[in-house]
């Protein structure tokens, strides 16, 4: 899946869209990735002289490869978004740094209702960078 695809599944967008490519995708797993260039501002800014990718944008990247195994599973044409529900167990594990490319695997385990449990893994350089457990729920935009 390339980055117009994922666009039309999800409602994110540069510069927060932290997915540039799905490599692969069943009913229950997603692995994707993306490269972070050097030149995102979010590196002029957390920590100048020693540029780290936030650990919370670590989770940004699964919770947004979540949505889009999510959006695989629904009719197409539908108005509701998977939005953030729980984090759990968020473990960080390893430094991103400035030219890393991030490996997200999310995967379900369970399925109530609405909302879709999971579980995911960031790595970079064959490192797993965060482990984390959340919940998304669809929800329909405001009008």
């Amino acid at each position: 899946m390339n980055l117009e695809e994922i666009q039309r599944r999800i409602p994110h967008r540069p510069p927060f869209l932290w997915v540039d490519e799905v490599l692969s995708h069943d009913e229950t797993r997603l692995h994707a990735k993306t490269f972070l260039s050097p030149d995102l501002d979010v590196f002029r800014g957390h920590y100048p002289h020693f540029p780290v990718f936030p650990g919370v944008l670590l989770c940004e990247s699964a919770l947004q490869a979540a949505a889009i195994l999510v959006s695989t599973l629904l009719p197409p044409g539908g108005d509701q978004v998977p939005v953030a529900t729980r984090m759990n167990e968020v473990q960080f594990r390893q430094l991103v740094r400035p030219g890393d490319t991030l490996d997200i695997e999310v995967e379900i385990t369970e399925r109530l209702g609405n909302t879709f449990f999971f579980k995911g893994k960031v790595s970079t350089n064959g490192k797993v960078s965060v482990r984390l457990i959340f919940a998304v729920t669809l929800a329909a935009p405001q009008s």
